[in-house]
């Protein structure tokens, strides 16, 4: 059975604890973009934010550091009440200590990989993985849409995952909608990240509603 993380990227930051609210009942994770204006574009929260939305809600808190430098925010976000941090593979030279360090700070570690990265990239850390995330677009903007190749690197990473008998997250992130969600899962996905397909939408609860129950199989 998978899940719903739920992007605040697209959220309305002037209310965001209210739009929180609004899918908790069908989010089981709320998904923060960290970016720093140089590994990606865009410059978007950082630290202060996590810890003023910790109080708010006790859903897992998920960033996702889109950041050069990764490790230097990881005791920060930690004491702001982060619950798993997933770093780029692309932005480290070698993520086994960089995975070490995440692990001190008490927090579960996640590897995300870009779109031009290869699954098998990750697939030496794996065991040290709560989560592996797949790009399914370019990182930094909310409301692209899902490249199709990401489904055959759902099912490369799903197979390995299952070899080894692990209990890692598989997670897809950007573009995710209803339209796609089904297939996502299909190809092996257990958790869906949706920004724009929730909160871009005129009832963000109800479209949280309708992609959780896609992910846990109940989608009629």
């Amino acid at each position: 059975m998978g899940t719903l993380s739920a992007s605040i990227l697209s959220a309305d930051f002037a209310h965001l604890a209210d739009q929180v609210k609004l899918v908790e009942p069908y989010a089981e994770a709320i998904h923060i973009d960290i970016m720093d204006a140089h590994f990606v574009p865009p410059l978007t929260i950082g630290p202060v934010v996590v810890a003023s939305l910790r109080p708010a809600t006790g859903r897992v808190l998920h960033g996702h550091l889109m950041v050069e430098t990764p490790e230097g925010l990881f005791d920060e976000l930690a004491e702001a009440g982060l619950d798993v941090v997933s770093f780029h593979h692309e932005a480290v030279a070698d993520p086994a200590p960089i995975i070490a360090k995440a692990r001190g700070t008490g927090m579960k570690v996640g590897v995300t990989l870009n779109m031009e990265t290869p699954v098998e990239d990750a697939f030496p850390y794996l065991d040290d993985l709560d989560d592996l995330m797949l790009m399914s677009i370019r990182p930094g903007w909310a409301g692209q849409g899902l490249n199709p190749d990401v489904y055959p690197r759902l099912e490369t990473a799903r197979m390995e995952v299952d070899r080894r008998g692990l209990r890692t997250a598989v997670e897809i992130d950007g573009g995710v909608k209803v339209a796609n969600a089904q297939r996502a899962i299909d190809a092996g996905a257990t958790v869906l990240v949706a920004a724009s397909a929730i909160f871009g939408s005129a009832d963000p609860a109800a479209a949280a509603r309708d992609l959780a129950a896609i992910a846990r199989g109940e989608a009629a």
